[in-house]
Formats: C-alpha cells, structure tokens, sequence
C-alpha cells in the first residue's frame, strides 16, 4: 500500500485535500515561487482550484504528489505528477533552509519502492541554479537540453533535462 504521508525530521509530505486551497493559493500566486514553474503565478483563485483538483483526483498508479508541510503550514509541493518526472516547489519564505533536500530525501526512495520505475526524470529552466544543484546532490544526471520548450507568459524558456536511474539512486552516496 503506498503510503499517504512521509514524515522527515522537520516535515511531512501529504496528500492534498480541498481544505488546502488558500494555502495552495498563496504558494501558486507568488511570482517568486513560480519563476521557473510551468506556468506563470496564479492571478485567479479558480486557476488554483483547477491545480489542486487535478492534483487531488489524480491516481496513485500515475502520479504520487504530495504538499509539503512546515510546523503546520503548507509551503511547498514535491512528487511525481506524472510518473517517472518529479518536480518541486517551495515559498520562497522557505528557501535556502535545507527543506527541499530533506523532501526529495524522503521522496526518492518512497517512488522508488512503491513504483516500478527504472528511472527518475526531472526538467529545470537552465537559470534555475538552485533546482539544478538540489537535483545533482540527490544523484540526478543531465541528459540533455533543448531551446525554446516552454512559453511562460510571453517569454520562451529552455530547459535542462535530467535523470536519476534505479541502479544510481542505489549506488548513491547519501
């Protein structure tokens, strides 16, 4: 059974529910948070609504995402929306404090055990310097980049994508 929570030293990863919207919401409409993301800030509480239904109504058999929670606050998300690619996202409020090594820590093994994956994948905007370095100290490789991948607003981004193979994760240093 795969679990519903992942507990860390500091945090716990859970499943989301309808009565996180506000807190989804805030993390969504940052313009800093969302720099790097998919899509630009959140300036509509619907489009919030639209992400976090997705998110809840998602089966576990494609997607095993959670919300990342702080003494009781919600300050980021970390997972699988669709399975192998991971992503992450944290309020800037709480960057540069070790959370997001601490949730992939804890995310890592958890998809690895409860998923038949040979691989992990993620993609970065190559200017995202953090993400990128967050995703190298947990074992993942770049595999390759290409131009012009994302419209976000009326900017084209590129990205960087990057893997992290079973066989690796379980020779990896940690």
């Amino acid at each position: 059974m795969i679990p519903d929570r992942l507990i860390t030293p500091r945090l716990t990863l859970r499943r989301a529910t309808a009565a996180d919207l506000m807190a989804v919401h805030g993390l969504l409409s940052d313009p800093r948070a969302m720099r790097y993301w998919s899509t630009p800030p959140h300036d509509r509480l619907d489009q919030s609504i639209d992400w976090l239904h997705r998110m809840i109504a998602r089966p576990l058999t494609e997607s095993d995402d959670f919300l990342i929670e702080h003494a009781g606050q919600i300050i980021g998300k970390a997972g699988a929306w669709m399975l192998p690619e991971i992503g992450f996202l944290l309020h800037p409020d709480h960057w540069r404090k070790g959370f997001g090594t601490e949730a992939l820590t804890a995310l890592i093994p958890h998809l690895f055990h409860h998923h038949k994956v040979p691989h992990l994948i993620a993609e970065a905007d190559p200017r995202n310097a953090a993400s990128l370095a967050l995703l190298a100290r947990h074992g993942f490789a770049e595999t390759h980049r290409a131009q012009n991948t994302l419209q976000w607003g009326d900017e084209w981004c590129d990205s960087v994508y990057l893997r992290l193979t079973r066989a690796d994760w379980q020779n990896h240093p940690r």
